[in-house]
């Protein structure tokens, strides 16, 4: 058996390329809605347009109609579950993701354990779920009546120990494409029709980790899963991994046959949306966003719309009617350029449409001044 230290070497431009074929970001999919939603593990989704937007640039032929009318059947929900945050899964995924992380949602519960003394939480749980699976209701609402019950207890707390303890769905007209609506809560178990199951077994979640986020180290998926204690896991998938390092030495995992482009293969330039799980599901992410553009895409707790050039984090982009404005980090050579403008005016034609029909706007994408 070889030496870890004899593993091949993969540099960043390597891990990019391979990354990016992961995420079906160097050339569109020609697959479904609800397969790439399954394949990518899930869409983060704290807003409502982003996964939408993260469709449309991995998946050719893309309608927002598409998500939404899974959206509107229930095949894919909004829920938290991977960092405690928000995602829109596939209705299997829902079940038996949040499971998985449950442990992660107890812990997040115990920081707030000053707030919740003399709270039962199972009881807590308990209430909270006749209250949601008797009608949809907002946090509000919840938290006001789990402060009947408990009324010295802090409201904050109360409401993170009902989303934390309970799988909670947003329902729909929430996160359906070109409809508004309050944030509304009910048990995915009361939404789908059907219990939760079992946890998906983490053996099976790491390979579907790399298959969408790969070659990836143990604190990679960590970071994506927001989950501890995973190494067991890829010892135990070890022998049937490939394994790399990376420049710096660490250890890289993958599945054996899974696509490894070359570096040098051309990735065109693609917009995506805040939120998007290229740029947050590793804890080295600079296979994607290099050191010296690192937090360019945050203003405090906002996130920015991305845009990738050959790749990279090379900019930030905003939507506004039927304007594209264009703000990079630095200078492209004038051929890139002109393919950030063909891409972006294919946003525009296809995802500034308004949900009443009205016309597309005409395409007009801008370039700010370059920042310094």
């Amino acid at each position: 058996m070889a030496s870890r230290t004899t593993h091949p070497v993969l540099g960043t431009r390597a891990l990019n390329r391979a990354t990016l074929a992961r995420q079906l970001l160097l050339s569109r999919a020609e697959m479904s809605a609800r397969d790439a939603v399954a394949h990518l593990l899930g869409l983060q989704a704290q807003n409502v347009k982003p996964p939408y937007f993260q469709l449309h640039a991995r998946l050719a032929g893309f309608e927002p109609g598409e998500l939404a009318a899974l959206m509107e059947s229930r095949e894919v929900v909004r829920m938290v579950t991977m960092r405690s945050t928000i995602h829109t899964h596939t209705a299997h995924d829902a079940l038996t993701l949040r499971p998985l992380v449950q442990p992660a949602r107890d812990r997040e519960v115990a920081y707030f354990r000053q707030g919740l003394v003399g709270v039962d939480l199972d009881r807590l749980a308990d209430r909270a779920r006749a209250l949601v699976d008797s009608a949809p209701r907002t946090m509000a609402e919840i938290r006001e009546d789990l402060l009947r019950e408990w009324p010295d207890a802090d409201p904050q707390s109360l409401s993170v120990a009902a989303r934390c303890r309970l799988p909670l769905v947003q329902v729909t007209p929430r996160g359906v494409w070109g409809r508004s609506g309050q944030v509304r809560l009910t048990t995915v178990e009361n939404w789908l029709g059907e219990p939760a199951g079992a946890a998906q077994p983490v053996d099976d979640v790491v390979l579907r980790y790399l298959a969408a986020f790969g070659p990836a180290s143990v604190k990679d998926m960590q970071t994506w899963a927001g989950l501890t204690r995973l190494r067991e896991a890829f010892e135990r998938l070890r022998p049937g991994l490939a394994v790399f390092r990376d420049e710096n030495g660490v250890e890289l995992f993958d599945l054996p046959d899974a696509p490894r482009p070359d570096a040098g293969t051309p990735a065109p330039p693609r917009f995506l949306p805040e939120f998007d799980n290229l740029l947050l599901s590793h804890a080295d992410r600079t296979r994607v966003v290099a050191p010296e553009v690192r937090g360019r895409s945050w203003t405090g707790n906002q996130a920015h719309c991305t845009l990738l050039v050959d790749g990279f984090l090379a900019g930030l982009w905003k939507l506004e009617g039927g304007t594209l404005t264009v703000e990079l980090f630095d200078r492209v050579p004038k051929a890139a350029e002109e393919e950030i403008v063909a891409e972006g005016e294919q946003l525009i034609a296809d995802m500034g449409a308004l949900p009443d029909g009205t016309a597309r706007p005409a395409p007009s994408v801008r370039f700010a001044p370059i920042r310094g």
